[in-house]
């Protein structure tokens, strides 16, 4: 069965907000979330004070949320569009596996965060991130896999993934390769019986 093509609403987003989230990106990878600044922001996207508290009322830390969600929506946006032609439900784990682990280990803004920053970065993933990624991950992959069960066991199977994918990105295993197909796929059968699902 191919899956239909989903669309989910997506803000819209200024040209000045995305010239500020680049910057504050840019300002991260620089000089780290604690050492950098508004003012670091406003020169890098050459917007005044003004304009940064208007369109991001509470300065830095909104400014770091607003580019976590944004960077979340793009994350499962590439993800989505990778598994939107899926032909089963074992087809469609396979490659949101892969295409989230593989996404995760080529990020190089992420690898500098892990490295230059790593409690702040593992926060997002653990205490202060988890129950938002898990969110979003059902928002954008349960109804796909609701294609092939009933949606509260695609809500689960979705959250179990997404905690399984951070897992192994953040501590990765030896014997399971989560950006191979054939690799990924015997884990599910062996561990997750997704077959059981489908039937």
């Amino acid at each position: 069965m191919a899956t239909k093509h989903l669309s989910l609403p997506v803000s819209q987003v200024s040209e000045i907000e995305t010239r500020v989230l680049d910057a504050t990106k840019t300002a991260l990878e620089k000089w780290g979330v604690a050492r950098f600044t508004v003012s670091d922001v406003c020169e890098l996207a050459n917007v005044s004070r003004a304009t940064l508290y208007r369109l991001f009322p509470g300065g830095k830390e909104v400014l770091l949320e607003a580019l976590h969600v944004r960077s979340l929506d793009e994350f499962f946006k590439t993800l989505l569009s990778r598994a939107e032609n899926s032909t089963s439900l074992e087809d469609l784990l396979v490659r949101c596996v892969v295409v989230a682990t593989t996404e995760l280990r080529n990020d190089e803004h992420l690898a500098m965060m892990l490295a230059t920053e790593p409690g702040t970065t593992l926060m997002q993933f653990t205490i202060d991130g988890l129950s938002r990624i898990v969110r979003v991950a059902s928002a954008y992959l349960a109804p796909l896999a609701a294609q092939y069960i009933p949606k509260r066991e695609a809500d689960a199977l979705v959250e179990v993934l997404a905690r399984l994918v951070i897992s192994y990105f953040l501590t990765p295993s030896e014997r399971f390769d989560f950006t191979s197909e054939v690799s990924v796929k015997k884990f599910l059968n062996t561990h997750i019986n997704i077959h059981e699902f489908s039937n």
